[in-house]
C-alpha cells in the first residue's frame, strides 16, 4: 500500500485532482467528507461542537450551520483551534479505519486540506501538493463559488502559505491554468504513484 497525502489551498483545485485520481483507480479518503460525517446530528462530535460554540451554530433542523460556524472560526485563531481540537481526532480515527480496509497493493490518497498546517506530512509515503497562485485561488472562490471576497481572504489567510505547502511537497501539480492542462499532469502523477506502489521508484 502506498499512502499519499494530497493537499492544496482552498480554491487550488484539489477536489478535481481527487476526482481524477479516483477515476484512475486510487482509493480516496476525503478528510473534508469525514469531517462532515463526524458532526452529523446525533454524533458525539456535533454535541462537542455545540458545547463549545453554543446552540446558535445549529440550523432549525438541528444540523450544523456551516457558514455561520465558518464565519466565527476563520477570523479567530483561538476559536479555529478549539474546533480543530474537537474534529481532527475524530477524522483521524475514521481515516485510519478506512485505510485499514484498503488492499495491500492500493494507492491510498488522503485528501487533507490542512496537511501542512497540522504537520502531517511524516504520516505519508509522499505528499502531492496542488498548487495555484493566491490570485487564482481568490478568483475561483469569488467567481465560481460565489464567496464574498473578505470571507475568501479570511479562509485563505487561515491556511498555510503557498511556500509552506510547496516546501513539504514530493510532487507538485500546477493548477494555475485552464482545466484541460490539469488532466495530463494528474495522469503523470498517477503513473508515478503506481510505480512507487509496486516498489519501483524512477
Amino acid at each position: 500500500m502506498l499512502k499519499v497525502g494530497l493537499t492544496g489551498g482552498i480554491g487550488a483545485g484539489k477536489s478535481e485532482v481527487s476526482r481524477l485520481l479516483v477515476s484512475y483507480g486510487a482509493v480516496l479518503i476525503d478528510a473534508d467528507r469525514i469531517a462532515r460525517e463526524v458532526v452529523e446530528p446525533g454524533t458525539p462530535g456535533l454535541a462537542a461542537v455545540v458545547e463549545a460554540f453554543g446552540e446558535g451554530i445549529l440550523t432549525e433542523e438541528g444540523t450544523l450551520d456551516r457558514p455561520k460556524l465558518g464565519s466565527l472560526v476563520f477570523a479567530d485563531a483561538e476559536r479555529l483551534a478549539t474546533l480543530n481540537a474537537i474534529v481532527h481526532p475524530l477524522v483521524r480515527d475514521r481515516s485510519a479505519e478506512l485505510e485499514g480496509a484498503a488492499g495491500a497493493g492500493d494507492v491510498v490518497v488522503h485528501d487533507v486540506p490542512l496537511l501542512t498546517e497540522n504537520g502531517l506530512a511524516p504520516l505519508f509515503d509522499l505528499v502531492v501538493v496542488v498548487d495555484a497562485s493566491p490570485e487564482t485561488q481568490l478568483d475561483r472562490l469569488v467567481r465560481l463559488r460565489g464567496m464574498a471576497e473578505h470571507d475568501a481572504r479570511a479562509r485563505m489567510a487561515a491556511q498555510a502559505t503557498r511556500e509552506q505547502r510547496r516546501a513539504i511537497a514530493d510532487l507538485v501539480i500546477d493548477n494555475d491554468g485552464p482545466l484541460d492542462a490539469l488532466e495530463p499532469q494528474v495522469r503523470e502523477v498517477w503513473d508515478e504513484l503506481r510505480l512507487r506502489a509496486a516498489g519501483t521508484v524512477r
